[in-house]
């Protein structure tokens, strides 16, 4: 292949959509994720180059920021933001229990994404593929692409317990940062 004699001028490597190193293969969808940094920044979700949710856009709020996406087409379906610490998590189940096959679920926490959570919440994000839910604490950070239907656990997930030892701010952990490519669903033949 060798290199173009063009490319070693360029200042700086060309950014792809979310700003992922590299652009994903055919039929995945580029995202990249940022959880709230303690209560002060507010998380982001991008999905193919559209910001989903973010403080610009004034749709996220402490508790669990969610966004709903149509795993064929990548397009949004719904984005909200659930209060965890004081909010009502009945809520919360409305939203995801009647998820359809396919949907993709993106997660990002702020501030606190558990003092609410129950049993079936903490079910029903395992059965869409997190390893984690069951063990979300009190202000832990936490990022997660998960699918209703999904066989097995999401590779996009991460979490950082909040540790007196550990937290990078006073009273809360660092902010998680992920981005990936994640296949598209083929529709049913």
């Amino acid at each position: 292949m060798g290199h173009s004699c063009c490319s070693c001028s360029e200042p700086r490597a060309r950014k792809y959509k979310c700003g992922l190193p590299q652009p994903c293969p055919e039929e995945h969808l580029a995202f990249r994720m940022v959880s709230g940094a303690a209560n002060v920044i507010g998380p982001k979700i991008c999905l193919e180059d559209k910001m989903l949710m973010s403080s610009v856009q004034d749709n996220v709020g402490r508790g669990l920021n969610i966004a709903l996406v149509n795993g064929v087409s990548g397009e949004l379906i719904e984005a909200r933001a659930f209060d965890m610490w004081a909010g009502d998590v009945g809520d919360l189940l409305k939203f995801i229990r009647p998820l359809h096959e396919g949907t993709l679920v993106f997660v990002a926490s702020y501030d606190d994404p558990a003092t609410k959570m129950n049993e079936e919440t903490r079910k029903l994000f395992s059965d869409l593929g997190s390893k984690h839910a069951n063990g979300l604490a009190f202000r832990d950070s936490w990022v997660f692409v998960g699918a209703k239907g999904v066989q097995n656990k999401s590779p996009f997930e991460q979490h950082v317990k909040n540790s007196k030892h550990t937290n990078k701010y006073e009273g809360w952990p660092e902010a998680l940062e992920m981005e990936g490519c994640i296949p598209r669903r083929t529709t049913a033949r």
